[in-house]
């Protein structure tokens, strides 16, 4: 299966946001790829006084991607957006899958959620405006078991290992990863979770400066079973392909059958 990670700079124009989205999927499809993943927000990243209104899951939004789905004959992971929540106070931050024919597949809302203090870098707290998802989701995407997670999740090796039990052979991780954790943390983390659960890593990120005063990593990557980086994006809005080889994922967890020797 050949996979295109789309990197953006999405900020607060959203006609903007989506109309580069949307040459992005382009340019995954006119590369060859199935199935393309865009970042976290794909559609809006700024000051949350400015967030567009939030959606249901068959709004504006989820229409947009359906028909760049249908229209480019990809699978295409809606990286995510401000779903209408709970309450008024709080949306969901949730992720979308489509099929190559238009049709939503799965929607996984993010369950952990960023509630971080560091003196004089961030001061950031999630949950005041979005709410938690409770589920987990394994999907198919083009018959390969598939699960799902949002960006802050990637720091919690239960959830992943919930996914690889249920099945999954892919992880899927969009995401808005910050600079100042992102130039230590992220790769380690990927090639973790792909090291630990014997799964594809693809994992799309943000890059660049946003409002207000916050910058994203960027560096979205392709990581195999074995946990090498077998595809990474430059500091810039892009495509990046890879070609996952199912065949190499079934011959490491023969070869080191650590999800079947597992005792926990």
């Amino acid at each position: 299966m050949r996979v295109a990670v789309c990197q953006l700079n999405s900020r607060e124009d959203r006609a903007h946001n989506l109309a580069v989205a949307r040459e992005l999927l382009e340019r995954a499809a006119a590369g060859g790829a199935e199935f393309a993943v865009l970042p976290e927000y794909v559609d809006f990243l700024g000051r949350s006084a400015d967030a567009p209104k939030p959606e249901p899951i068959d709004g504006e939004f989820a229409a947009f991607f359906a028909a760049a789905a249908r229209e480019l004959g990809l699978w295409v992971h809606a990286g995510s957006f401000h779903e209408t929540g709970p309450d008024a106070a709080r949306t969901y931050n949730t992720s979308l899958l489509f099929a190559p024919e238009g049709e939503r597949t799965a929607v996984y809302r993010k369950i952990h959620l960023y509630d971080v203090e560091i003196a004089g870098r961030v001061s950031y707290q999630e949950s005041r405006t979005v709410a938690p998802g409770e589920a987990t989701v394994v999907t198919e995407v083009g018959g390969v078991p598939t699960g799902l997670s949002i960006c802050y999740d990637l720091r919690f090796p239960e959830l992943y290992r919930r996914l690889a039990i249920a099945g999954a052979r892919i992880l899927v991780v969009p995401a808005a990863f910050m600079l100042h954790t992102g130039r230590d943390h992220w790769e380690v983390l990927l090639r973790a979770r792909a090291i630990e659960n014997q799964c594809y890593v693809l994992a799309a990120g943000q890059v660049g400066d946003h409002e207000p005063g916050r910058t994203c990593f960027g560096r979205s990557m392709v990581v195999d079973p074995w946990g090498t980086v077998i595809a990474q994006a430059a500091d810039t809005v892009g495509v990046t392909l890879a070609d996952l080889d199912l065949a190499r994922l079934e011959t490491i967890r023969t070869e080191v059958p650590s999800l079947a020797n597992r005792r926990l």
